[in-house]
């Protein structure tokens, strides 16, 4: 039996006029989609990606509200313009004044202090000598703050033990 070596090129069947307009054998290139399905995909693909883009940038956008206690950010003030910061201090004492859902009142850090206009929900626990961390941004000399964060430690607890009632923290020793 004699095998002759064949080739593995494949072979387009001739047409009537063996080429298409642009010259090129008829079968030469793959077959195309339709193309409502491609300009489907296309659009998917950029809602998609927008989807995930505006996620990012919101997310990033939480992340990288920057946090200044009151000296740094009295110091910076220039600086830091109309951007929205978190800004950190104790309310002094005989400052705070409320009227119709604002409060204005000054915090202090290291010896820094700023006048506060705050428009929003006010937590329980806020009074003077309180931590609270402020979001909010700079208008002029006042710091316009719409959040308002208050910190308490332990001694809420042992102060307030009828607010607390049964509850039991859990183990919340750090082991160095």
């Amino acid at each position: 039996m004699d095998v002759s070596p064949r080739s593995l090129t494949p072979v387009l069947a001739p047409s009537a006029t063996g080429s298409d307009p642009a010259g090129e054998p008829v079968g030469a290139r793959p077959p195309r989609g339709s193309r409502g399905a491609r300009v489907r995909g296309l659009l998917l693909a950029a809602v998609v990606l927008g989807a995930l883009g505006f996620v990012v940038l919101r997310g990033l956008g939480n992340a990288t509200l920057f946090f200044y206690n009151a000296d740094e950010a009295l110091a910076q003030r220039q600086e830091l313009g109309r951007d929205r910061i978190r800004l950190q201090g104790n309310v002094l004492d005989g400052t705070i004044e409320r009227s119709n859902g604002l409060a204005n009142f000054v915090v202090s850090f290291a010896g820094a202090d700023v006048d506060v206009a705050h428009q929003g929900e006010i937590p329980q626990l806020f009074q003077p000598g309180i931590p609270v961390v402020l979001e909010g941004r700079w208008e002029g000399n006042v710091f316009a703050s719409d959040r308002m964060l208050v910190k308490h430690s332990e001694v809420y607890v042992e102060q307030n033990a009828d607010r607390v009632g049964d509850y039991e923290p859990a183990n919340t020793s750090v082991e160095p």
